[in-house]
């Protein structure tokens, strides 16, 4: 690892260059864990399972809501429905959200942050 997570952010909008083992590669580093992305940058987070993704795990999300127009979840290696309170809060925010795998949401993160979308990522860490 060439790098941690600065007091668990790292600014700037980066590519995921992998995903796996844990954690992810990004910015010439890596971080064992789940992670928000944001549009200021990577933040280091607590959520572990589908059934930690609730409202206020998304503190961060809602903040940054005015530079955000979709979230893509990651919800590990399988999809999930995520919890409806959080949909509606997501909604009320005006970010429209995608869950899919941690795969491929990093997958469809690099493409659209290529593309300039405002796009944001809340990403399960996977084996």
């Amino acid at each position: 690892m060439s790098g941690a997570l600065i007091q668990g952010f790292v600014p700037g909008r980066h590519l995921l260059d992998a995903v796996g083992n844990g954690g992810f590669r990004f910015a010439e580093m890596s971080h064992k864990g789940s992670i928000l992305i944001l549009p200021s940058g990577i933040l280091a987070w607590q959520a572990r399972t589908v059934g930690d993704l609730t409202v206020s795990s998304f503190v961060q999300i809602f903040a940054g809501s005015d530079a955000i127009d979709l979230l893509l979840i990651g919800t590990g290696k399988d999809p999930a429905f995520i919890d409806e309170a959080l949909r509606w809060r997501l909604r009320d925010a005006k970010i429209g959200c995608d869950p899919m795998t941690t795969t491929a949401a990093a997958r469809t993160y690099n493409v659209l942050l290529n593309e300039g979308r405002r796009v944001a990522a809340a990403l399960l860490a996977i084996d």
